[in-house]
């Protein structure tokens, strides 16, 4: 059976430690020049129905250096486009290569895809998930403050599908996830109750950042949201993550954010550009999250 890497809770808990620690090691690797090209002449498959900068940067660029290829597919390059049936793009698409990447928007999509491949199918971000993120925002806090196991997180903003793969991180890292959405706009319940009592539901997002570890935040309208755009700057206006909020928070907090950020909506310059922001670390940690992903997919699936 093929192993494929749509959420967080494709693998075991100590799979995915496995991967951040692999990462970690990944990433000194490349920064002491060291070459390492386990996947030669192995070819990896983005399928683009999303526009992305850091998601195509850090794949094409995180295989190339595994000693690969990467081959970038919009929706004007496939059949997929034009209303092939996802079953035959599947089928034939992994025929031919060795493990694919897909970036789309309906999330069932990427799972019929995976259901009739032949090779491990990853999720480069869907309207549900962003597990890929996940990846190297666990990486990033574990080089700054340690494990985040036991640690609390605050999520600041929309239940979409960075939140979605934080209550999922929340359960699979243990680590205890505070939520504090606009009423209407709250994560998925059946995702909350999967995670049990790793998550909390709060309203105010001043209680909701007290004594936190991380607070993380993400736009107020995502790709394909546009249209809501003003409606939503009104309904998001007091969960701005700003000096005020990251005052409760513990006084060595972190703050992330996936990006890209719109300075003065979602966050304040003063958070994302001072002394707790590691988000460029974050940024740059999905190369090597991800290379250490692909490296893990290619050896349980030979």
């Amino acid at each position: 059976m093929v192993r494929h890497f749509l959420t967080l809770n494709d693998l075991s808990k100590e799979e995915l430690n496995q991967i951040i620690n692999r990462a970690q090691e990944l990433k000194a690797m490349h920064k002491a020049g060291t070459i390492y090209e386990p996947l030669k002449n192995k070819v990896l498959g983005m399928v683009f129905e999303k526009s992305s900068t850091r998601t195509r940067v850090s794949f094409e660029a995180g295989m190339i250096q595994l000693g690969g290829q990467a081959i970038f597919l919009s929706p004007r390059d496939t059949q997929l486009g034009r209303g092939e049936p996802i079953e035959d793009s599947a089928r034939v698409l992994s025929s031919m290569i060795d493990i694919i990447m897909i970036r789309t928007f309906e999330h069932n999509k990427i799972e019929k895809f995976a259901e009739y491949s032949s090779v491990p199918v990853i999720n480069g971000l869907t309207d549900m998930y962003h597990p890929c993120q996940l990846l190297a925002d666990i990486q990033t806090f574990v080089e700054h403050r340690g494990s985040i196991q036991g640690r609390t997180v605050t999520w600041i903003g929309d239940g979409n599908n960075m939140c979605h793969s934080y209550i999922n991180a929340a359960k699979q890292f243990d680590f205890h996830l505070n939520i504090s959405t606009p009423k209407g706009f709250e994560p998925q319940k059946k995702i909350v109750e999967n995670a049990g009592s790793h998550v909390s539901l709060i309203t105010k997002p001043l209680d909701a950042a007290s004594d936190t570890d991380l607070i993380v935040t993400d736009v107020w309208a995502s790709m394909g949201q546009e249209n809501e755009q003003n409606h939503r700057e009104q309904v998001f206006n007091s969960f701005q993550v700003n000096s005020e909020l990251m005052a409760k928070a513990k006084s060595d907090a972190l703050f992330m954010h996936c990006l890209p950020a719109h300075r003065g909506e979602e966050v304040c310059s003063e958070v994302i550009d001072g002394p707790q922001s590691v988000v460029f670390d974050e940024a740059e940690n999905r190369l090597h999250s991800q290379k250490a992903l692909i490296e893990f997919l290619s050896s349980v699936n030979p």
